[in-house]
């Protein structure tokens, strides 16, 4: 008995673990692996600006001696943004800088999605489809931005103005559900607010930035339900004898 349970046990094992082997991986916007093209590999020339020379040093100089890695990613982010996206000999660029293994630079840049490895549009836009926007309908406001912008997930628009992400938890979740847009978030977004903020920057102008919804922050949109009236005075409900 013990000798046929164990061989229907490994029996059973055995196809748990093909159906895993063969279960396909879900796609991803985002290579991981680089792969050399005409417009990003080794050689292509990367060197700061002397305004951001500048900036890069005064970084370093924020980190004892012999803990300048620190500052590296600071670096990258500042490397982006003067090329608009992070080519891989940028990514050298700064490893010499900082005297780093170029592994231990890949290992940083393949992990945070704020760096983006691939040429991209001007206006990078991310939206977030982590649970609590995708509750308030970030589905629909996905396919909102991919119809405004004409760029799919992980590419660019025809105009090049945009590139398109889907991403994880932006930090906003109270304001569900939200685009990061370059540097400014817009949230409790509706499909309207999505295609207004598109078309303001198609024509160069600057969307207010934050809740669309009217509220100021990430108070209950429905109106405060705690400190609604003025505080009390000081010495208010101290006992007589500590007054």
């Amino acid at each position: 008995m013990i000798v046929k349970f164990r061989i229907a046990n490994r029996s059973l094992w055995s196809n748990i673990l093909r159906a895993l082997h063969i279960t396909s991986r879900l796609p991803s916007d985002v290579l991981f692996v680089h792969r050399d093209t005409p417009e990003n590999n080794a050689d292509t020339p990367f060197f700061f600006c002397q305004e951001n020379m500048d900036r890069a040093c005064a970084l370093i100089n924020l980190y004892p001696e012999g803990h300048s890695r620190g500052a590296l990613i600071a670096l990258l982010d500042l490397a982006q943004r003067q090329c608009g996206w992070l080519p891989l000999s940028a990514m050298h660029y700064v490893a010499d800088m900082l005297r780093l293994p170029r592994m231990r630079v890949y290992e940083v840049a393949t992990f945070y999605t704020m760096f983006i490895r691939q040429p991209a549009g001007q206006n990078i836009v991310n939206v977030c489809m982590t649970t609590p926007c995708w509750l308030r309908g970030s589905e629909c406001i996905m396919e909102a931005v991919k119809d405004a912008t004409k760029a799919e997930v992980g590419g660019i628009s025809p105009c090049g103005r945009f590139s398109v992400f889907e991403v994880e938890c932006l930090g906003a979740c109270v304001n569900a559900p939200m685009i990061q847009i370059n540097d400014d978030f817009y949230e409790d977004l509706t499909v309207e607010d999505v295609c207004r903020i598109i078309a303001d920057i198609k024509e160069c102008k600057k969307p207010n930035a934050g809740p669309q919804s009217g509220r100021f922050a990430s108070e209950p949109i429905c109106g405060l339900t705690s400190l609604c009236t003025p505080p009390l005075p000081p010495g208010h409900s101290i006992q007589d004898c500590l007054r």
